[in-house]
């Protein structure tokens, strides 16, 4: 028997030297390896990529995005859902179905609040401020027959219409969705450490450069119409979740003395009178996120708190005000020990 284990200790100490001499040789190149930094231009907003890899992914990355512009972009004259507006005959691709499937399942949880095809409204109302009047009750009943999510549905491969004028508009999760893909990809690719940034919708995996979990910022919300303050509300840790927030604090009107973000109600055509400023998700996914993020700025506080009782798999944190007009924070209690100040 002695000489039985005297055997299989000769085995298994050689395997656990080499076992052991692996993993650090493993560990030592991971920390060797370097970080890589990308950034540019698209959907109509900036992004930034940053990975842990020896090899320059940029290209690839720029090619998945490149594929979501080519199924969602409005602004791409031959993308997939230009087609649609025009109600052109085309392919559906899966990254089209796919978006289109979630954006009419967080429409049906959020009651409309999230709709896709609201886009009409959001132009009308932004033209109209910038003009100094609001869009008259006419063209807002005019608009109202052309917007629903329930006017539109997927059949037979094609999306199909109510009234042709319907025109759809992925902007509010297409972001959060580039952002998905982006990281499926680096997955792909076997990158474990990442953080990818796509007009401010986040995904993030592993550690940073820095050694440490990745960190993602709240800015605060101010009266500052150039953008120039960045001033953060909050730190969250956001590894291996993704990230959105909506807010469109700086673009805001004055009701009786109180403050209100710009945001169109789609079920009735005009600014909602809730006081969130600023509303973040933290998801599984980021399309999700980003979606739920759209929504909550439209249900306003009460309402949000209703939506995710329901999605326990939802974490959230709002900035508001309060009826003196003070900010306020309000955050999902699950949150709590992903912020880090």
């Amino acid at each position: 028997m002695e000489k039985k284990q005297k055997k299989q200790l000769a085995w298994q100490v050689p395997f656990l030297l080499l076992l052991i001499v692996g993993t650090i040789l493993i560990i030592s190149h991971q920390r060797s390896m370097p970080y890589q930094h990308d950034e540019g231009f698209i959907f109509g907003t900036v992004y930034h990529v940053t990975y842990q890899s020896d090899r320059d992914l940029h290209p690839g990355i720029v090619a998945e995005m490149q594929r979501v512009d080519s199924a969602l972009s409005p602004f791409n004259e031959q993308s997939i859902i230009s087609h649609v507006n025009r109600n052109e005959p085309t392919r559906l691709n899966d990254m089209f179905v796919r978006v289109f499937t979630l954006a009419e399942e967080v429409s049906r949880e959020t009651d409309g609040a999230f709709d896709i095809t609201v886009a009409p409204m959001v132009n009308a109302w932004g033209f109209g401020f910038k003009q100094g009047r609001a869009p008259s009750p006419q063209a807002i009943d005019s608009l109202r027959a052309i917007v629903g999510y329930r006017k539109v549905r997927l059949s037979g491969g094609r999306v199909v219409k109510a009234d042709p004028r319907i025109m759809l508009d992925c902007s509010a999760i297409a972001k959060g969705y580039g952002s998905d893909v982006v990281a499926a990809y680096l997955r792909r690719q076997g990158v474990a450490n990442f953080m990818v940034e796509i007009g401010g919708e986040i995904v993030s995996r592993g550690i940073s450069e820095k050694r440490v979990p990745w960190k993602i910022g709240v800015t605060k919300p101010t009266d500052d119409s150039l953008q120039q303050n960045q001033e953060l509300q909050t730190v969250l840790n956001v590894t291996d979740k993704a990230m959105a927030t909506s807010g469109n604090y700086r673009n805001f009107y004055y009701k009786n003395g109180r403050k209100y973000a710009h945001t169109i109600d789609p079920k009735t055509g005009r600014p909602v009178q809730h006081n969130i400023l600023s509303a973040t998700v933290l998801a599984d996914n980021c399309a999700t996120a980003d979606a739920y993020a759209t929504a909550f700025m439209v249900t306003g506080l009460d309402g949000a708190r209703r939506i995710l009782a329901r999605h326990p798999e939802l974490m959230a944190y709002f900035i508001y005000a309060d009826a003196q007009g003070r900010n306020q924070v309000w955050f999902s209690p699950t949150l709590k020990d992903k912020i880090v100040k």
